[in-house]
């Protein structure tokens, strides 16, 4: 096992073009160039970043079949294992996968120029009906740190941030594509795409609604408490402007186990910004202390009683009833 040191680490926000794989990849390896050159060992990127992702919810099964790849074998893996080598830094970015059974998976890879470090399967995939639910979690190695998966959706329920924590993972790496949605939530909502648009004439109109209940003031009720109560870096990725027909508003951010913000993209265009994170941090936090004061005797018939899972997304439902 490496010993453990500071990691500098990346994290990226971009608009990208639903199924045009190699235009998405272009832009992944120029900003995975960008950080690598400003010093950057590992880059993130959000969820589907290769394939695009709300466009998914239109397509049938031979349609999502045709879209999805195989993992480690196909073109994006290895264009993605090539970025990499090429540029000396680990990059993190999902698409969707296949296997030869004909399941399809929400996909998020890690990899290096030697090949592929992990793969994981979003738990709580909702974006098509068509997608096989993953089953495990995920913890691998970087730089001698521990580090984990988990997509959108997979970080609203708790448990499921407790339980790679648990498994070892210092760090957890948290793709999205989110915000800017409608939900039963006081402020939600769609945002305009036309401010979009209009950005660089009226950016403070913009930056409003980013900013606001719609984004990322929604985000900032939760995703603190994830790094804060766990103890762990938490790097979130999410793309920023048109992603099909809805908006999103990007704020890429890396928080460290106290929960707060230590890097975060602000412009209103592609971007990443750049965290070091220091070790000894993971046993300064509160969630270290927390997280070894527990009596899991108390819950342990509590957390693990049967339980139907039952998953209802606010705005796919209402969209559905708006088409």
């Amino acid at each position: 096992m490496e010993r453990k040191k500071n990691v500098t680490i990346a994290s990226a926000q971009f608009e990208n073009a639903s199924g045009d794989k190699e235009k998405n990849l272009d832009t992944i390896e120029k900003l995975s160039q960008s950080a690598a050159a400003e010093g950057a060992d590992v880059i993130a990127f959000h969820e589907c970043s290769v394939t695009g992702y709300t466009f998914a919810r239109k397509l049938d099964k031979e349609q999502l079949l045709d879209l999805a790849e195989f993992v480690p074998d196909g073109p994006s893996t290895r264009r993605l294992v090539e970025i990499a080598g090429k540029y000396g830094i680990v990059i993190l970015a999902g698409l969707f996968e296949k296997d030869t059974s004909g399941a399809v998976f929400k996909c998020y890879v890690c990899v290096d120029g030697n090949g592929l470090r992990a793969r994981y399967h979003k738990l709580h995939p909702f974006i098509n009906p068509h997608i096989t639910p993953g089953s495990a979690y995920c913890v691998f190695e970087l730089h001698g740190w521990k580090c984990g998966i988990l997509i959108c959706y997979d970080n609203n329920i708790v448990e499921n941030v407790r339980a790679t924590s648990l498994l070892g993972a210092e760090i957890i790496f948290m793709p999205h594509v989110t915000m800017c949605t409608p939900s039963t939530r006081p402020g939600a909502g769609f945002v305009d795409p036309a401010l979009w648009q209009n950005r660089h004439k009226d950016p403070t109109s913009l930056r409003i609604e980013f900013d606001g209940m719609k984004g990322r003031q929604w985000l900032m009720k939760w995703l603190p408490s994830r790094a804060y109560d766990n103890g762990i870096y938490a790097v979130f990725s999410n793309p920023i402007g048109m992603d099909d027909d809805q908006l999103k508003n990007g704020c890429s951010m890396i928080l460290d186990p106290f929960g707060d913000v230590i890097a975060e993209c602000r412009k209103l265009d592609n971007d990443f910004c750049l965290a070091t994170l220091d070790p000894e941090k993971l046993q300064q936090a509160g969630g270290f202390r927390y997280k070894n004061a527990r009596r899991p005797v108390l819950y342990r018939d509590i957390i693990g009683k049967e339980h139907a899972s039952t998953q209802k997304v606010a705005w796919i439902n209402d969209r559905k009833n708006k088409e």
